[in-house]
């Protein structure tokens, strides 16, 4: 199985100016292919230590993979730097400068010097074409048969390059190869330390396939991989572990893969033919933003209302001002009121509030940053939690959000546990 290390070209990538989205793309389609990836790396638009990083790669692995660089100005180095590395030279691909010259002919544009830079490859490399932009990939291989394969930058580019041609000849120089087939089982209403404890036998034993715990705001995800030469015998692999994982998780595991909490909210109303509201004031409609991510979420979610002042929330949700007065917007009384009042807004079965202290100003002893009160109002009564969330203003209330519709799903499911930072 052929070791690889990707490295990505750029120095806005070095100044975090650009986030490095095609790394990760690479990464998951080559370990899809059977390749190991071994390391990532970022370098700067010097032609130097591009040369220095591709030669430290291949002392380690039997390939490299770069994205970036192989553009016309003048800190486009990748192609003279791998030059360097391998100790070859640059020499025009003539099928690559004619179909450039007949593109800039097509949109009535004079092909200038520095476009003509881009036909020129490494001598003796594989092209990769590019029927999205002017700038070829290219495939150059040592002469002990470590291999750099190059792609553009942009992502549009690079991502079909990869699957339509650079994915194809590592299949075909290393035969057929055991893919990586993933499992993705999100987790909500518990911690990450609370899943390990819970799978830490599995976590340990397991070794193909293998498991992984990756936590985000508001939840977790458990990842179980396998390693086989079809999908199907991936999958055979997986069913079993993601059995049991499911059972030593149960009540908390909401989805596998591409599902959200919110589709999987909006199916369980959907069920029982419940309409539901929100009311918020912290998530300033985040939780209204993902329900409507979800296609055909409008014959479950009948609307909501951000309130944020108080006179809002007494205005667009009939919020007693005595209430506020007396407990605050921050509290179970005005997140209940609230959820109350979207209920009777909107004529909805089920309605859902959120209210808190987000940050980073406007805490105090009593009600510190991150306190946040829920409230979920259905035919079959009210419920509310309180959480204490971390985090800055943004997590505050991403995790909030999330926590609502944990405490939503939970409830329509009959689950009485509370939804917990994760």
């Amino acid at each position: 199985m052929p070791r690889v290390e990707i490295i990505a070209v750029g120095t806005e990538l070095l100044l975090g100016q650009l986030v490095d989205t095609n790394s990760p793309f690479i990464a998951s389609r080559l370990a899809q292919a059977g390749v190991d990836v071994y390391a990532t790396h970022a370098v700067g638009d010097n032609r130097a230590r591009i040369a220095a990083a591709i030669d430290a790669s291949l002392s380690r692995a039997d390939g490299v993979v770069t994205s970036g660089g192989l553009g016309p100005t003048v800190d486009d180095l990748t192609k003279e730097a791998v030059c360097d590395a391998l100790e070859v030279r640059c020499v025009p691909h003539a099928p690559t400068l004619a179909r450039m010259e007949a593109f800039f002919a097509s949109i009535g544009r004079p092909m200038r010097e520095n476009n003509r830079k881009q036909a020129d490859i490494p001598v003796g490399s594989v092209v990769l074409e590019n029927a999205r932009g002017t700038a070829p990939g290219f495939i150059a291989v040592r002469a002990d048969g470590k291999f750099v394969a190059c792609m553009p930058g942009v992502p549009h580019e690079m991502r079909p390059m990869l699957d339509e041609h650079l994915i194809p000849y590592l299949r075909q120089r290393y035969g057929s190869l055991p893919g990586v087939v993933t499992r993705v089982l999100h987790v909500t209403g518990l911690g990450e330390s609370e899943i390990d404890h819970r799978i830490d036998d599995l976590f340990r034993s397991a070794e193909n396939p293998k498991i992984a715990i990756l936590a985000h705001a508001g939840s977790c995800d458990v990842k179980i991989m396998a390693k086989a030469p079809a999908r199907e015998q991936a999958d055979a692999m997986i069913a079993p572990l993601e059995e049991e994982l499911r059972a030593r998780l149960r009540g908390h595991v909401f989805g596998a893969d591409g599902e959200t909490l919110a589709e999987r909210a909006l199916a369980l109303l959907r069920e029982r033919g419940w309409r539901l509201a929100t009311a918020e004031s912290c998530t300033g409609g985040r939780i209204a933003a993902a329900l409507t991510a979800v296609a055909g979420a409008s014959d479950v979610f009948a609307g909501g209302v951000v309130a944020y002042e108080n006179a809002a929330k007494s205005a667009l949700l009939g919020v007693d001002r005595a209430t506020l007065a007396a407990h605050g917007a921050v509290s179970e009384e005005a997140a209940r009121a609230m959820a109350r009042g979207a209920r009777e807004r909107f004529s909805a079965v089920a309605a859902l509030a959120a209210t808190g202290v987000a940050g980073p100003s406007g805490g105090s002893d009593e009600k510190p940053v991150g306190l946040v009160w829920l409230a979920v109002v259905t035919p079959r009564g009210e419920r509310s939690v309180r959480l204490q969330l971390p985090g800055g203003r943004e997590e505050v209330q991403a995790r909030a959000a999330q926590a609502s519709l944990s405490l939503l799903w939970g409830i329509m499911q009959d689950r009485e546990a509370s939804p917990q930072p994760s």
